[in-house]
C-alpha cells in the first residue's frame, strides 16, 4: 500500500509530505483547494505525462516521491526485478519535473524510463474517476477481471501453455516445410546424381591407379625388345651364368688345397650368380608386364573418361566422386525421411490444435458461468447506488480465428442504464456519474481479486444526493478492509467512514525575494490531518456550507457516530 507522498513545488503546492495507512483515507476540501493538484502530482510519481506547466511558478524544477510497502511476491516487484532494480524494502517512486518539461524518473534511486516507471505504477495503483479513460472504460482489461473474479488461472494457464506448444508446431512445421521445399528442387537432380554414381562406382583412388596402368601398357610395346634381349643375357641361351657356375664348381675343388687363394673367388662369383638371377626374375616380371591385351587398354581408358567426365559434370576431383555419392545418398535419404517428418509434424500440430481447442473450450465454459455470477454480484449492488433499473451485463464473443494465450473468447462490461434502452459497451451508454458506480459496484465485488493493493476514487459521488452517497461511503468502507483506499470526495456520508482524514486547503503565504525581502503574496496548498474534533467540523462545514451551525455539527456526529457502528 501506499506508505507516504512527498510533493515539492508542484503547481500550488510548496512543500507537503503525508503519511496514509491502510483502510479508506478521505480528502476534502473547498472546490478549487488543490485535490486535483494533489492527484496530478500524484500521478505523475506513478508514471504519467509531465508537463512543465506543473512545476510552481518561479521553480525550475519539482518533484514527487511516493514509497510503497508491498509484499515480497507482488507483481510490481517482479516488473522492478525484471528492470535490474533493487527491490529489497520498500518501492520508492520519484520523479523529477523540470520547467523546460523534462523529466526524469527513479526507482529505489535507480535511474528508469518512464514506460517501466507506469508498469510499476499501474501494479501498484489504480485511480478512478467520473472522467476515466481507464479500469472499465478499457475493455482490454475486462477478460483478466473476469477471469480474477472467476479464479480461473488454472484453465487460463493451461490454455497458455497449449498455445505455446501450437506456435512451436507450428514454427517447426513451417521450418520443415522450407527445408523440403528447398530440397525437392534438387530432388530430381539427387536422384539422377545417385543412380549415375551408383551405376558409376567410383572407388577411392581409382583415377591414378588406372592412369599408371594405362602408361605402363603404352609403354610397354616400346620397352618389351629391350626386355627381352636383357632377358637373353641373363636367362637365354646366351646367358653367361651356365658357364660362371662351371667356373664356380671348378674352383670349389680346388678350394681344399689353396683355400685362401680360392674362397674369395668364389664368393664373389656366387654373388655375381645371385645378382644375375634377381636380375633375371626382375627381367620375367617386366616382360609379363610389358604383354596386354589390347582389349584392357580400351577398357581402363574408358573407364578413365567415364571417371573424368564424372569429375567435371560434379565438379569434384575423381577420387572425391565416392564421397560424393555418400553425401548424395545420405540427401536422399534426408530428403525420404524430411517427407515422413513433414508428415509426423502435420500430425503434431493437429494434435497440439484438438488439445488447445479442448482447453479453450474449458477455459471458455469457466468464464461464461463466472460472467453469470459476476453479473448476479454486480446487479446486487446496484439499486442503493440508485442504479436500481440498470443492468450489468458481461458480454462474451467467441472468435475462433484468435487462439492466443488467453483463450478465443472477446469480453466486454456492457450496461443497460434503464429499462427499454438498448444495452452497450459501458463507456458509451454510461454517463459519468453511472460509470463510476458501476465501477464502484465491481470494485466492491472483486475486492481482494486480482486488484491493485491501492484504489484512488476521485469525487465518484459528485452530483448524488445523500442515500446515494452513504451507499457510496458503505460500499468505499467494505473495500478497504481488503484494499486500501483514498477517496477525493464531497460527500460527508463518505468522509464520515474514513480511518483517515485529511483537509486540503488554500493559504496565502509571504514570499521572498533572493536577497530575503518579501514580497508579494503566494497562494499554496496545504494539507492537514484531521483529529476527532476537527473532523466533525470539517463534516459539518460539508453538511452546511459557509456557515457552519450547531445542527450541521450535531448531524456530523451522528454520521460518525452512524459510521462507527
Amino acid at each position: 500500500m501506499l506508505v507516504q507522498l512527498a510533493i515539492r513545488d508542484i503547481v500550488l503546492i510548496d512543500k507537503l509530505e503525508l503519511t496514509f495507512s491502510g483502510g479508506l483515507t478521505v480528502l476534502t476540501g473547498e472546490t478549487g483547494a488543490g485535490k486535483s493538484i494533489l492527484l496530478d502530482a500524484f500521478a505523475l510519481a506513478l508514471g504519467g505525462r509531465g508537463d512543465g506547466g506543473l512545476v510552481r511558478q518561479g521553480e525550475a524544477q519539482g518533484g514527487v516521491t511516493a514509497v510503497f510497502d508491498v509484499a515480497a511476491d507482488h507483481p510490481a516487484r517482479a516488473v522492478a526485478a525484471a528492470a535490474e532494480i533493487d527491490t529489497d524494502g520498500d518501492l520508492i517512486l520519484r520523479r523529477t519535473q523540470f520547467a523546460d518539461g523534462r523529466t526524469r524518473a527513479f526507482v529505489n534511486d535507480q535511474p528508469v524510463g518512464v514506460q517501466t516507471m507506469r508498469a510499476i505504477g499501474t501494479a501498484l495503483v489504480e485511480i478512478h474517476g467520473q472522467h476515466d479513460d481507464r479500469a472499465l472504460a478499457d475493455p482490454t482489461t475486462h477478460r483478466a477481471i473476469l477471469d480474477a473474479f472467476g479464479s480461473l488461472q488454472g484453465p487460463l494457464n493451461q490454455v497458455a501453455a497449449a498455445a505455446k506448444r501450437v506456435r512451436s508446431a507450428r514454427t517447426s512445421l513451417s521450418e520443415q516445410r522450407e527445408r523440403v521445399a528447398a530440397a525437392r528442387k534438387e530432388a530430381d537432380f539427387l536422384r539422377h546424381a545417385v543412380e549415375e554414381l551408383g551405376t558409376l562406382d567410383p572407388q577411392a583412388g581409382e583415377e591414378a591407379t588406372l592412369a599408371e596402368r594405362r602408361t605402363v601398357m603404352q609403354q610397354g610395346e616400346k620397352v618389351a625388345r629391350e626386355l627381352n634381349e636383357a632377358l637373353d643375357l641373363v636367362g637365354g641361351s646366351g646367358s653367361l651364368v651356365p658357364h660362371l657356375s662351371s667356373a664356380v664348381r671348378r674352383l670349389e675343388r680346388r678350394s681344399a688345397t689353396v683355400p685362401t687363394l680360392v674362397d674369395p673367388s668364389i664368393a664373389a662369383l656366387d654373388a655375381a650368380l645371385v645378382a644375375l638371377d634377381e636380375a633375371r626374375a626382375a627381367l620375367d616380371a617386366a616382360v609379363l608386364a610389358a604383354e596386354f591385351d589390347p582389349r584392357e587398354l580400351e577398357r581402363v581408358e574408358e573407364r578413365l573418361f567415364a571417371l573424368r567426365a564424372a569429375s567435371r559434370k560434379y565438379s569434384v576431383p575423381a577420387d572425391d566422386l565416392a564421397d560424393l555419392r555418400s553425401r548424395y545418398d545420405a540427401d536422399v535419404a534426408a530428403l525420404d525421411a524430411g517427407e515422413q517428418a513433414l508428415a509426423a509434424l502435420e500430425a503434431e500440430l493437429e494434435a497440439a490444435e484438438s488439445a488447445y481447442a479442448q482447453a479453450a473450450k474449458k477455459l471458455g465454459d469457466g468464464r461464461r458461468k463466472a460472467a453469470k455470477a459476476l453479473d448476479a454480484a454486480v446487479q446486487a449492488e446496484l439499486p442503493p447506488l440508485k442504479l436500481e433499473g440498470a443492468r450489468f451485463i458481461t458480454q462474451i464473443t467467441v472468435d475462433e480465428a484468435s487462439r492466443d494465450a488467453a483463450g478465443t473468447e472477446r469480453v466486454e462490461f456492457w450496461a443497460q442504464t434503464n429499462p427499454g434502452t438498448r444495452a452497450g459497451p459501458m463507456m458509451k451508454v454510461a454517463s459519468g456519474g453511472e460509470l463510476s458506480r458501476f465501477m464502484l459496484a465491481l470494485k466492491v465485488v472483486l475486492a481482494g481479486k486480482g486488484s491493485a493493493p491501492t484504489l484512488i476514487f476521485d469525487e465518484i459521488d459528485t452530483g448524488l444526493g445523500g442515500a446515494v452517497a452513504d451507499a457510496i461511503g458503505a460500499r468505499l468502507g467494505r473495500l478497504s478492509e481488503q484494499v486500501q483506499v483514498v477517496a477525493v470526495t464531497h460527500a460527508p456520508q463518505v468522509a464520515a467512514r474514513a480511518v483517515t482524514h485529511f483537509r486540503i486547503a488554500k493559504d496565502s503565504v509571504k514570499g521572498k525575494t533572493a536577497k530575503g525581502a518579501e514580497k508579494a503574496d503566494r497562494v499554496t496548498t496545504r494539507v492537514v490531518g484531521l483529529a476527532a474534533d476537527a473532523r466533525r467540523e470539517e463534516i459539518a462545514r460539508m453538511l452546511a456550507g459557509a456557515t457552519v451551525t450547531d445542527e450541521a455539527r450535531a448531524a456530523a456526529a451522528r454520521l460518525l457516530q452512524g459510521a462507527e457502528g
